[in-house]
């Protein structure tokens, strides 16, 4: 016990220095489980993923045809608004650069937003910059097996830092969406679940921006 505690005191001091720990926030070698209310059930023969709003036409994807994506893995840092990170995170799924490339999805020039749309409602949203950089990603995947249910399955929003790209901007981890169900584009921002019940909009990790008007 001791020297698991001693191990991760190392673990988080090399962490800070190499300048990888956002302030406020603390290391775990878990994976905490958060979320509000309960875990769906997912039914692969009913289940879709959509993008509508200012897009040139909408789009709809059975879950045999999103499997069918080209895949990307990005192996990212998470830090959750509740204080923990967790390093070196291994992910799996699809980039919305590659909806795009694929000419599945062609946003308008009027598009400046995303809202993502998760299962009971659910919503997270984010500027089209960041749902378009190489840190956000349609997740299926988790340190190489699917999603479990408790953390998103079959598919949600996850957005974490580059370490190798401190420069790209990187929210905390709310503002991906579990058991993500569509992504509506739009012309002005539109506040998610969390920034309604008084979550900072922007949620940037370096500048500690947890609540809003802090």
């Amino acid at each position: 016990m001791f020297d698991s505690v001693m191990k991760r005191k190392q673990d988080e001091q090399k962490y800070i220095a190499e300048g990888r720990m956002p302030p406020g926030q603390s290391f775990t070698q878990r994976f905490p489980v958060l979320h509000y209310g309960p875990v769906p059930s997912f039914d692969p023969a009913a289940w879709d993923f959509k993008v509508w709003g200012e897009v040139e036409k909408p789009l709809r994807l059975t879950w045999e045809e999103f499997q069918q994506l080209p895949h990307t893995k990005i192996t990212m840092d998470i830090h959750c608004v509740t204080r923990w990170s967790k390093f070196d995170t291994l992910w799996e799924g699809v980039s919305v650069r590659t909806l795009i490339e694929l000419g599945l999805v062609k946003p308008l020039s009027t598009a400046k937003f995303v809202l993502q749309h998760a299962e009971f409602g659910f919503t997270a949203n984010l500027p089209l910059e960041i749902v378009l950089a190489e840190n956000f990603l349609l997740a299926t995947h988790y340190d190489g097996v699917p999603l479990s249910p408790d953390h998103g399955y079959p598919l949600r929003g996850v957005i974490g830092a580059i370490p190798e790209k401190p420069e790209v901007k990187t929210p905390y981890f709310w503002k991906g969406a579990k058991w993500l169900r569509g992504l509506e584009f739009m012309r002005e921002d539109k506040l998610g679940f969390w920034e309604e019940a008084g979550y900072h909009n922007e949620a940037d990790i370096w500048k500690e921006q947890r609540i809003a008007g802090e």
